[in-house]
């Protein structure tokens, strides 16, 4: 196990696990950091031994699948939470076909301070930015769009929530939607999504299903409004219960097995410090079962599985920066 405060002590352990390539005794101590312990760590074992240990992570290429994603998403959980975004943010652009859905948990599922450190990290890391690089995509897709609306939202809103706004903005996107005949007039749509923070959205949304009696999601699927809507579905639900928006995710992700392994890795380590115990809560309400057993029945056993199982049974608190 590694000691409480004595990181040149538990960067030995680490140096001399990564040599012998086992971290199955560290995995319960390395999983149950603070993100200022595991900056701590990072920046003992670069005193102690002069490498980034990051990067001692990341180059561990295993032959098998599991051990390889071990290291990966260990990098992953040992990184500031803003960089971590800013090479999430990274790898779903440079995929074959964009992750967006990685990119909008990092839009909607940060506060409007972080975003900023995260364009200040990508621009740091990879020397663009990321506006650019989302803006600059090909082929088109409409979740350019609503990506482009959510980070100029962080950028502009105000910080206090308006019931009268909310009220408002619900009767404009029923007026240039469900009221429309089907059509949806996206330009009010991208509007009200780029001036409003993610919780006076989250705010309108509930007055929508106040005033006109069901969720705005319903609407979205009677008016068929193409791919456009079923990027603005995705948004709309991480938007209006992102506990059980990420439940669903991993429950979809652990069910596809190592063809979705990235969701399961980046979900879990991405909340493990924010809403861990409310996602754990919501998956065991919805599926009948806990987390951790689920993860259990689908991954190998091993340092990875329980690598994964220990993030789901994280206490977790409410990451401010």
């Amino acid at each position: 196990m590694m000691t409480n405060n004595n990181f040149e002590l538990d960067c030995k352990k680490i140096h001399d696990s990564l040599s012998g390539l086992s971290l199955s005794q560290l995995i319960p101590s390395l999983s149950s950091l603070t993100i200022l312990e595991r900056k701590q760590l990072r920046e003992t074992y670069k005193e102690v031994y002069g490498e980034d240990l990051i990067n001692q992570l990341q180059k561990y290429d295993e032959d098998d699948f599991f051990s390889s994603m071990k290291f990966s998403t260990l990098s992953l959980w040992m990184l500031c939470p803003h960089d971590r975004d800013a090479f999430i943010a990274r790898e779903a652009l440079q995929q074959d076909e964009t992750n967006f859905k990685a990119l909008v948990e990092v839009f909607v599922g940060r506060k409007s301070s972080h975003v900023g450190l995260i364009t200040q990290a990508y621009l740091k890391m990879f020397r663009r930015q990321l506006d650019q690089d989302i803006m600059n995509l090909d082929p088109p897709h409409p979740f350019q769009k609503i990506l482009m609306a959510l980070s100029a939202s962080h950028k502009a809103h105000q910080v206090d929530i308006s019931h009268h706004i909310s009220k408002c903005d619900a009767r404009r996107l029923y007026e240039s939607g469900e009221r429309s005949l089907g059509a949806i007039d996206e330009a009010v749509v991208l509007e009200i999504l780029s001036k409003r923070s993610i919780q006076q959205l989250k705010l309108t949304f509930l007055s929508y299903k106040h005033i006109y009696g069901h969720d705005y999601t319903k609407s979205i699927k009677r008016g068929n409004y193409g791919q456009f809507g079923k990027a603005l579905m995705v948004v709309v639900k991480c938007i209006c219960n992102q506990a059980h928006y990420y439940a669903k995710g991993l429950y979809t992700s652990i069910k596809k097995g190592r063809r979705d392994i990235g969701t399961l890795a980046r979900v879990l380590v991405s909340r493990a410090d924010i809403d861990m115990d409310e996602i754990r809560s919501v998956f065991k309400e919805k599926y009948e079962k806990e987390l951790g057993d689920v993860i259990c029945e689908s991954i190998p056993c091993g340092d990875y599985r329980d690598f994964l199982v220990a993030l789901a049974a994280k206490s977790s608190y409410i990451f401010t920066n």
